[in-house]
């Protein structure tokens, strides 16, 4: 499993009452209505009492880190970081020495650097296409679905995608470029339904073999490319679930390649998770353990960036269906893993199920957003008008 290898501590020293500090966990999560040893589904069974001084000192790394280990266990993660989320738990427990050191590295180092966004991405999306196929269904989309009408996983990404081209007015031999295009999944929905001729963009081998495979006998071009060295001129532009590995310090410069390669009458439509607060780096155990590198943008940066580029048509919110999409990829992981436990060990199997519960629950208390934006160069004649969707 790959790992970030940034020199944050991963542990200080923590309380030497084990004892104590199950107390104090305990005092702290009485707000939220969780309990320590409860009948209720969110409530936390300790299995070792080390458990208590690992969150307490170390935050949500902490946790994430003894969750692994098999310190303590619950029934309902997403429902138990819901309740934390919303008690507002989850701000006094980033106020640890390990994450004040990681903004602080945040600030200074620019950690989404073109020497840095490979090794970034392939920690992640190089993992493993067997745990990805499993887990993503038949489109392969690794965003946010669009659940409106769907009542499947496949029929809401399938949704997302005509969501998207319906804003983008995509038509017949309209030349796209999706920039981090994952395995090639708006890529074949483009081309197979809307006729678009489409070149997607990644930085994962991984990904752009198995998106060339799928993608084959289409008007499809994948290549393994930093958005920075992108060439070319494009009627429309999308970038699904990849502006979240951009970082703070590369927005404007994310913007001004993008501008550089539409067309002046063209759109672009930009969809991201989105966060609550203007931040330089996301929590410890995020950026250790699954997205190196990756930040999710505020509102108020988004819009600063587009400053003097482009022109903000749309903005859509429908952050509640990222809550239902985890679930669904949720319940894919564990169906799968008894044939995924061949090659993946039962820490990563912890680690797994942490990662897309936890995120489930943080945006099931809308602590997460997730934004459609769609952009022009100018402005569009007579007003944008999005198509029913």
């Amino acid at each position: 499993m790959a790992t970030s290898t940034r020199a944050i501590p991963s542990h200080t020293r923590p309380p030497q009452q084990p004892r104590m500090a199950v107390r104090w966990l305990a005092r702290l999560l009485e707000p939220a209505g969780v309990h320590l040893e409860g009948t209720q589904r969110w409530d936390l069974r300790v299995r070792r009492d080390r458990m208590a001084s690992r969150i307490l000192w170390n935050g949500m790394l902490g946790a994430c880190e003894s969750y692994m280990d098999g310190d303590w266990d619950c029934d309902a993660l997403d429902q138990l970081t819901a309740r934390v989320v919303s008690a507002g738990l989850d701000n006094r427990l980033s106020r640890r020495p390990v994450a004040f050191a990681h903004k602080v590295i945040g600030k200074i180092a620019d950690l989404q650097s073109h020497a840095r966004a490979g090794s970034n991405v392939t920690a992640h999306y190089d993992r493993g296409n067997d745990l990805y196929t499993a887990m993503l269904g038949r489109t392969m989309a690794y965003s946010c679905g669009y659940w409106a009408k769907a009542r499947t996983l496949d029929d809401a990404q399938d949704a997302k995608h005509d969501l998207i081209c319906h804003k983008l007015g995509l038509e017949p031999g309209m030349r796209v470029l999706d920039i981090g295009c994952g395995w090639g999944g708006f890529a074949l929905h483009a081309a197979a339904k809307y006729g678009a001729e489409v070149t997607g963009i990644t930085l994962s081998p991984s990904q752009a073999e198995l998106a060339r495979t799928r993608c084959a006998g289409l008007p499809i071009r994948i290549r393994e490319q930093d958005y920075r060295d992108a060439t070319g001129q494009f009627d429309r532009i999308v970038s699904i679930g990849m502006f979240e590995h951009v970082g703070p310090k590369n927005y404007r410069t994310f913007f001004d390649c993008a501008k550089r390669l539409l067309t002046p009458a063209g759109l672009m439509l930009l969809h991201t998770i989105g966060g609550l607060r203007s931040v330089a780096a996301s929590d410890p155990w995020v950026d250790r353990y699954v997205f190196p590198g990756a930040v999710l943008p505020s509102a108020a940066e988004i819009t600063a960036a587009l400053e003097g580029r482009f022109v903000l048509e749309d903005w859509h919110s429908f952050g509640a269906d990222y809550d239902r999409t985890l679930m669904a990829w949720h319940h894919n992981f564990e169906e799968a893993w008894p044939s995924l436990s061949a090659r993946y060990d039962e820490r990563f199997h912890r680690l797994w199920r942490f990662y897309l519960l936890t995120c489930a629950g943080s945006f099931r208390a809308r602590s997460n957003q997730l934004w459609q934006l769609v952009l022009s160069p100018h402005g569009q004649q007579g007003g944008y008008r999005r198509r029913s969707d």
